[in-house]
């Protein structure tokens, strides 16, 4: 096998492997379900096509220019994790203590109107950022952009063309599975979507208070 192509092949299964549990998009897909669950069917496609767009800006954009702009500002990545964590805990905490069944009952009562109104103001916050793509990726985006650089300008392209795969690779994930939260939904069924909804929600809220940790822990360091 030559040399590019494996380590084309090598940094793409690193940066698949990397991703995957910070993006998450089986459990983001049930944290996000509650909001898309108010649209139709066509206004929930334009919905996750948005935040698959959405989601992929942000990755490319922290790929190549987050660190630069990080340094314009003079934002270390370890308050980043401190300000992502606090936010990604927020969201767990209020789906925790969210009255699901009261939501049921307005959705049934006629107010999903209000919902889907709303929703278009929460796609890319909070939905896109962090629920889906927020300080840990990021993060890991940083890291793999520093593990690609080289000085070689073909191997560099080839490094960055697979993490840019790898990126993609989960953008497909993420519509995939924000596409079809109704069918795991049923599959779960009533109490099971709930219990879901509540220890995903629990997940998201230790998640985000360890990624705040780990920032506090890298700035008194």
């Amino acid at each position: 096998m030559p040399v590019p192509f494996h380590s084309f092949l090598h940094l793409l299964f690193i940066g698949i492997i990397a991703l995957f549990p910070v993006v998450n998009p089986i459990g983001s897909a049930l944290i996000v379900s509650p909001y898309l669950s108010r649209l139709s069917d066509s206004q929930k496609k334009n919905a996750v096509r948005k935040i698959t767009v959405y989601a992929f800006f942000i990755c490319i954009v922290s790929l190549f220019a987050g660190h630069w702009i990080l340094e314009l500002f003079g934002i270390s990545i370890p308050v980043i994790q401190v300000a992502g964590g606090i936010l990604i805990c927020k969201m767990g905490w209020v789906s925790l203590s969210s009255d699901q069944q009261q939501n049921s009952d307005k959705n049934l009562t006629g107010e999903t109107e209000i919902g889907t109104a709303d929703i278009s103001d929460q796609l890319f916050y909070p939905l896109t950022f962090p629920i889906t793509t927020g300080a840990g990726t990021i993060s890991v985006l940083f890291t793999l952009s520093a593990h690609s650089a080289d000085k070689n300008w073909e191997t560099y392209l080839i490094n960055t063309s697979a993490i840019i795969l790898a990126i993609l690779i989960m953008c497909a994930m993420v519509f995939f599975f924000y596409s079809h939260t109704k069918t795991i939904i049923q599959k779960l069924g009533t109490n099971g979507q709930n219990i879901a909804n509540r220890i995903f929600a629990f997940l998201i809220f230790c998640v985000g208070l360890e990624i705040a940790v780990t920032g506090v822990k890298a700035i008194f360091h």
